[in-house]
């Protein structure tokens, strides 16, 4: 009987172990995720010394300058197009572009092999010249980084808490303010497909992207727009389907 019970405590512990291991693999990769955000954000305007900001020359460029805060961040990885902070709130993390729109979906910002990727917009996004709206995608994972804290826009309390979303690029500092929040799905049938819209050529354009935004949004914001204004998209999966997505719209205030 004694045999019997050491060895089902030792299938047991063998179970237990078992079960343990995916969990401290997890635990392992949020912490050197995190370590690895943290060390991105001490880089973000920690220049030993004032230096000139630097001149782009390519022909997509109007010799457009790099904001200061940004030159080292650039010069670790010339992908970076800028910076998205919401305050008070996990999402504080570099913003990525390249010719390969899945890439960064499972790349971190040194170009590492990493299931938490990076905030990226796709190849198509004008960051020189911006258009009407401007999406950034992001995972929606488990412990909350990345867009994992998203989907809290839910809650009406919440928004109005964070109504405000900074988004810097290299050459711009910017303000929005959220005008819609809603469930959607890039499944072919949706009629309402949002990851399309980047540019409004005529009012009726526009108005028929910001009628959609306003109508579809779980709760009415109060907040306005109208042609000429432009806005930040930001895009993450939701639920259990892959098709679902959780999409915050805010329109642009300030720019410095």
């Amino acid at each position: 009987m004694k045999k019997k019970n050491k060895v089902i405590r030792r299938i047991l512990l063998l179970i237990m172990m078992v079960c343990l291991i995916p969990i401290g693999q997890a635990c392992y990769l949020s912490a050197s995720h995190e370590k690895q955000q943290e060390e991105l954000r001490n880089l973000l305007g920690k220049e030993e010394k004032p230096r000139k900001a630097e001149n782009l020359s390519d022909s997509n460029t109007e010799h457009k300058k790099i904001l200061d805060k940004f030159q080292k961040l650039y010069r670790e990885n010339t992908d970076l197009v800028g910076w998205l902070t919401i305050d008070n709130t996990d999402i504080d993390y570099p913003v990525m572009q390249c010719e390969d729109d899945e890439y960064y979906l499972n790349h971190n910002f040194y170009q590492k092999k990493d299931k938490y990727g990076c905030l990226y917009v796709k190849k198509s996004a004008d960051l020189i010249t911006p258009g009407t709206n401007f999406i950034i995608y992001g995972h929606n994972m488990r412990d909350g980084s990345m867009f994992g804290s998203l989907d809290q826009y839910r809650n009406q309390k919440f928004y109005q808490e964070h109504a405000k979303v900074i988004f810097d690029t290299l050459y711009e500092e910017r303000i929005y303010e959220v005008l819609a929040v809603f469930l959607s799905s890039v499944d072919e049938s949706e009629e309402f497909k949002y990851y399309q819209f980047y540019q409004a050529d005529t009012k009726e354009e526009f108005q028929d992207f910001y009628k959609n935004v306003k109508k579809e949004s779980l709760y009415d914001t109060g907040v306005t727009a109208a042609f000429g204004d432009t806005f930040l998209t930001l895009s993450t999966c939701y639920g259990n389907s892959e098709q679902e997505r959780f999409v915050v719209v805010a329109k642009k205030l300030t720019s410095s």
